[in-house]
């Protein structure tokens, strides 16, 4: 399996439409700005989807799972058994993300891209394994070319369903118990940057715990350096299976026109790996949630973002993504059933006398 999709370019933003929305923006019944971030939210939208009245009707949501080998290494607060019991639980609705996309009227689909657990019998995911949970990265690569190639794919064939469905954005969210850590591993890879100032508490670890976590991920990191020598090989070698599809998502999307709407840390850190292979990506993401995670700042700082939201999460799954959605869909209908001041009669601000 091939990697070289990955060098295909992402599509062009609409300028004509980025030009035209901003005129339509400044014509609208407000004064000038006084939307805030909601203004360049919906010129945005109008230039990804080509239209003055831009919708998010229409959302996909694809939870991707697997497990991760150093988790052997006692880096979370939970067992790796609830990698799989988590999956069971977003199949059968009892999941944050299963509620919200609920209400949300989201569509949702679940894909275990690499966990232990048989998940074959369970309705409603799709099982496709780059392999039975990553190797444990604190002794060897964390998995193969041939499984790296397999997740990103797995990334790619999701947005292709999404887009085949007519889905107008996509939410990538993710489960894995001890993914922080491959997360955080891959972001201190990227941006040079001790595990220290990366790591948090993850599933709810102490403050021993944390000072564990770093430890760890930094001696791994000292044992891959020779070999992190591109975003590729920084993702085989720290990174988990999630991860990579997460990143190959992004990337598909961004080559399908599909705007993306990304959760917390981990979804970030693929974001990042994401911009790392195709910088022209950076057009077609929005950015939900400030994850709670301390890492997730200099995530932000190297990826030029801003949140739409700051409610102290650090769920996962694709929770705070979800929770920041309906931002965008306001200020696309605000873009789009707003009248100009001359649909209203009413007289602009440019035109008012002293």
């Amino acid at each position: 399996m091939s990697t070289k999709w990955l060098d295909l370019p992402a599509k062009p933003i609409d300028q004509a439409m980025l030009a035209a929305a901003w005129d339509r923006e400044s014509q609208l019944t407000k004064p000038p700005g006084s939307l805030g971030c909601l203004e360049a939210i919906a010129v945005r939208l109008a230039a990804m989807q080509g239209t003055q009245q831009p919708g998010l009707e229409r959302v996909r949501i694809t939870v991707f799972a697997a497990d991760h080998g150093i988790a052997d290494e006692g880096v979370s607060a939970f067992p790796q058994a609830v990698t799989g019991q988590m999956i069971a639980n977003f199949a059968h609705g009892g999941a944050a993300i299963s509620v919200l996309a609920h209400q949300l009227g989201a569509s949702l689909e679940v894909v275990d891209v690499g966990s232990k657990a048989d998940c074959a019998a369970m309705p409603g995911v799709i099982v496709s394994k780059a392999g039975a949970g990553t190797a444990n990265f604190r002794h060897q690569p964390a998995m193969r070319e041939s499984q790296l190639a397999s997740a990103l794919q797995t990334g790619r064939d999701a947005v292709a369903r999404a887009v085949k469905d007519g889905a107008q954005l996509f939410i990538g969210g993710e489960m894995g118990i001890a993914n922080t850590s491959a997360a955080s591993a891959v972001a201190c890879a990227l941006l040079g940057v001790s595990a220290s100032a990366m790591v948090g508490p993850g599933t709810g670890l102490d403050q021993a715990g944390v000072a564990h976590k770093a430890k760890v991920i930094d001696e791994a990191l000292a044992l891959h350096q020779p070999a992190l020598t591109s975003p590729l090989q920084i993702l085989r070698h720290v990174g988990g299976f999630e991860i990579a599809a997460l990143c190959g998502a992004y990337v598909s999307s961004a080559q399908a026109g599909l705007p993306v709407l990304v959760d917390g840390f981990i979804a970030s850190s693929a974001a990042l790996l994401a911009l790392r292979i195709r910088p022209d990506a950076a057009d077609w993401l929005f950015f939900g949630h400030a994850s709670a995670e301390p890492g997730y700042v200099h995530l932000m700082q190297a990826l030029n973002a801003r949140p739409l939201v700051n409610l102290d999460m650090r769920l996962g799954e694709g929770s705070g993504a979800a929770v920041a959605l309906p931002i965008l869909r306001l200020a696309a209908a605000l873009h789009g059933q707003m009248a100009t001041f001359a649909e209203a009669g009413v007289s602009a601000g440019s035109d008012l006398k002293p």
